[in-house]
C-alpha cells in the first residue's frame, strides 16, 4: 500500500513537471517566432558632443509580444530621449524596462506593433555629451560597441560616425581593438555585454560640448507674406575650453542671416556646407563663452514669401525647430501673421497639446512648446514639417490708417468749430518755430527713435515676463533675457532724459512738448498700475467678475487713449524735422 501511495505520488510530480515544461516551451514558442537577421548600429556624435545611437533592425517572423532590446545600465543614466519607428511612422515604445530572465545589469525598451510586425524597423537612442571626453590628443568617447537583445543575432554590423576630418581613430572592445569607424559581429549572442571606448582627433571646433537649454524662436509675416524669423539660444559651455566661435542651424532656405550676442552686438556669420534641411552656421564670438559660463545668442533670418494661393489665404510649410546638429531641452515657437488673420492650418484637433492657439481682439498668435527636440525629431519626416495656413483680407492693412485718420478729421472739426467762434481779444496764435537755439534735426530724431526702441524692448520685457509666469521659458532663460533688456531699456532711457533736458532748455513749443510728454506717461504708468490691481483683486477674490470688467474696460480705454496722445506728441516732434 505504501509503494502505491509513493507511485501516485511520483507520476503526479512528473506530470506537474511535464505540463509546466510544455507551458515554457508553448510561451516560448509564442514569443520567440522571430528572429533577427541583421542589425546595422550605427553610432553619431552630434557638433553639440551629444551621441546618437540608431539601431536599424531586420527581422523575419512575427514578434506578437513585442520587441525588447537595451544596452548596459549604466549607459541609461545619459540617455535624454529615444524613439522607435518604422516606414508608416512612431511606435509605441517603453523605456526603462527589465529584459526578462535572470539577466541583470540592462537598460531595457520594448517596441510594441499595433499594426503587424514590420520586416525593418528603427530605434534611436540619443544620450548627453557626458559621454564624450576630452584629451589631450582628440576626445575619448564611451559606448556601447554593440546592442543588447534577448536573442541571437546573424549579423551586427557597427558604423561610428565622427566628426569630418577624423583622424586617428582607436576602439578598444572586448572582443578584439580596431583603428577603423566601422566593423562587424557575427553571430551576436543574446544579452552581449560590450561596453567600448573610441579615441580620435579633429580639428579645433569640429565638436563643441554644449547644453542648448532652450531656444525660442519668433516668426513674423508682413502682409504681402514676407517671414522673419528670430531665434533665441541659450548655451552653457560644458566643453574643456572657451567657445569662440559656434556652428549653429539655420534651415537651408534662409536668406539675409545676422547673428547677436547677448548685448545685442553684431556677430559675423559664415554659413558651412548645405545638408537636406539646414545649413550650419559659424558665427565668431566677440566675447567668449568660458567653461561653465551660459551666454544668449540671436540669429535673425528670413524665409521664403508665404504664398497666395487665393487672394486672401497664404500657406506655407514649416520646420518649427530646425535642429539636427544639437539637442535643445526646451523649445517654443511664436508665429504672428498679420493683423486681423485667421489661422486655418493646422487644426488644432489634428495636432498635439503642444501647439496652442492665442486670440486676441484683432490678433491670433500660434504658439508651440517642445521638451527634448534633436536630430531624433528629424529621423523621421513626418514630424519636421508642418502646413500653416492663414486667411487674410488685404484690406486690414489700411484699418488703424483709417481709424486714425478719422480720428484726426473728427479732432480736426472739433478745433476749427472751436477757432471759428468769435473770441474778443483772442491773442493770435503763437508760430511754433522750427527748431530752436542748440537743437538741430538730429536731436529731434535720436529722441523719437530711442522713444519707439525703449517703448519696443519694454513690450518685450511684459511678454517676457507673462510667458515665465505660465512656465513656457526655462527661468535661467528668462532671468538671463531680463537682464540684458533691462541693461538695454537703462541706456535708452538716460540718453531720453538727456535729450529732454535740451528740450526744456530750448524752451518754447519744445519745453510744452516735453512737459505734454511727463504728464501723460505719469497718467499711463498709473493706468498701467490700476490695471495690475484690478488683476490682482479678481485674481484673489476680492472684486467680482463684472466690476473687474467694467474696471478693466475703462481703465484699458485710459491706457490707450493715453498711449495715442504719446504718439501724437512724437508725432509732432518728427515733424519738426522736416
Amino acid at each position: 500500500m505504501k509503494r502505491i501511495r509513493i507511485l501516485g505520488i511520483s507520476i503526479l510530480v512528473l506530470a506537474a513537471v511535464l505540463s509546466f515544461s510544455l507551458n515554457v516551451r508553448l510561451i516560448y514558442a509564442q514569443n520567440g517566432t522571430y528572429s533577427i537577421q541583421n542589425v546595422e548600429h550605427q553610432v553619431q556624435i552630434l557638433y553639440s558632443g551629444n551621441v546618437v545611437i540608431r539601431e536599424t533592425i531586420t527581422l523575419t517572423g512575427e514578434a506578437t509580444e513585442g520587441f525588447s532590446m537595451g544596452f548596459p545600465y549604466r549607459y541609461g543614466n545619459y540617455l535624454l530621449k529615444g524613439m522607435a519607428f518604422d516606414e508608416a511612422g512612431i511606435l509605441p515604445m517603453d523605456l526603462d524596462v527589465p529584459l526578462g530572465g535572470n539577466h541583470s545589469g540592462f537598460y531595457g525598451v520594448k517596441v510594441t506593433f499595433p499594426e503587424g510586425t514590420p520586416q525593418v524597423f528603427t530605434v534611436i537612442f540619443i544620450f548627453s555629451n557626458t559621454l564624450l571626453t576630452a584629451t589631450s590628443s582628440g576626445y575619448s568617447l564611451d559606448f556601447p560597441a554593440y546592442p543588447t537583445f534577448t536573442q541571437d543575432t546573424a549579423r551586427c554590423n557597427v558604423n561610428l560616425l565622427f566628426p569630418q576630418n577624423a583622424s586617428e581613430v582607436a576602439v578598444t572592445k572586448s572582443d578584439g581593438n580596431v583603428n577603423a569607424t566601422s566593423f562587424f559581429k557575427e553571430n551576436l549572442l543574446a544579452f552581449t555585454n560590450s561596453p567600448a571606448t573610441a579615441t580620435f582627433s579633429v580639428p579645433a571646433g569640429a565638436v563643441q560640448p554644449m547644453d542648448i537649454d532652450s531656444i525660442s524662436r519668433l516668426i513674423t509675416i508682413s502682409p504681402s507674406g514676407e517671414i522673419r524669423v528670430v531665434d533665441n539660444y541659450h548655451i552653457t559651455n560644458k566643453g574643456a575650453a572657451a567657445i569662440t566661435q559656434i556652428h549653429l542651424d539655420v534651415p537651408s532656405s534662409a536668406s539675409n542671416v545676422a547673428g547677436k550676442d547677448e548685448f545685442g552686438r553684431i556677430l559675423t556669420p559664415t554659413a558651412l556646407a548645405e545638408t537636406d534641411s539646414v545649413t550650419p552656421t559659424t558665427f565668431f564670438l566677440i566675447s567668449s563663452i568660458t567653461v561653465g559660463q551660459a551666454s544668449s545668442i540671436t540669429v535673425e533670418y528670413s524665409l521664403p514669401s508665404a504664398s497666395p494661393e487665393q487672394s486672401a489665404s497664404f500657406s506655407f510649410n514649416l520646420d518649427p525647430f530646425p535642429v539636427v546638429n544639437c539637442y535643445v531641452v526646451s523649445a517654443s515657437l511664436q508665429i504672428i501673421p498679420p493683423e486681423g488673420a485667421h489661422f486655418v492650418e493646422p487644426q488644432l484637433s489634428s495636432v498635439d497639446p503642444s501647439t496652442s492657439v492665442t486670440r486676441q481682439l484683432f490678433q491670433e498668435t500660434l504658439e508651440i512648446d517642445k521638451t527634448g527636440v534633436s536630430f531624433v525629431d528629424h529621423a523621421v519626416s513626418s514630424t519636421s514639417s508642418l502646413q500653416i495656413a492663414f486667411d487674410y483680407n488685404p484690406l486690414w492693412v489700411s484699418l488703424r490708417p483709417t481709424i486714425g485718420v478719422w480720428s484726426l478729421a473728427i479732432v480736426g472739426s472739433i478745433i476749427v468749430s472751436i477757432w471759428r467762434r468769435p473770441k474778443a481779444g483772442a491773442p493770435k496764435r503763437a508760430a511754433v518755430p522750427r527748431l530752436s537755439a542748440g537743437l538741430s534735426p538730429d536731436n529731434v530724431r535720436a529722441f523719437t527713435e530711442a522713444y519707439e526702441e525703449r517703448t519696443r524692448i519694454t513690450q518685450e520685457l511684459r511678454i517676457l515676463h507673462a510667458r515665465a509666469q505660465k512656465g513656457k521659458i526655462p527661468r535661467n532663460y528668462y532671468k538671463s533675457q531680463r537682464k540684458t533688456l533691462e541693461l538695454r531699456v537703462n541706456a535708452l532711457s538716460k540718453n531720453i532724459n538727456q535729450l529732454k533736458e535740451n528740450f526744456r532748455s530750448a524752451g518754447g513749443a519744445y519745453a510744452n512738448l516735453i512737459r505734454q510728454l511727463d504728464t501723460a506717461e505719469n497718467e499711463l504708468s498709473k493706468a498701467r498700475t490700476k490695471i495690475r490691481n484690478a488683476e490682482t483683486q479678481h485674481k484673489t477674490g476680492e472684486m467680482p467678475i463684472e466690476d473687474y470688467k467694467i474696471a478693466l474696460a475703462e481703465y484699458q480705454q485710459q491706457k490707450e487713449k493715453l498711449e495715442q496722445q504719446i504718439n501724437g506728441i512724437l508725432l509732432r516732434l518728427r515733424e519738426e524735422i522736416h
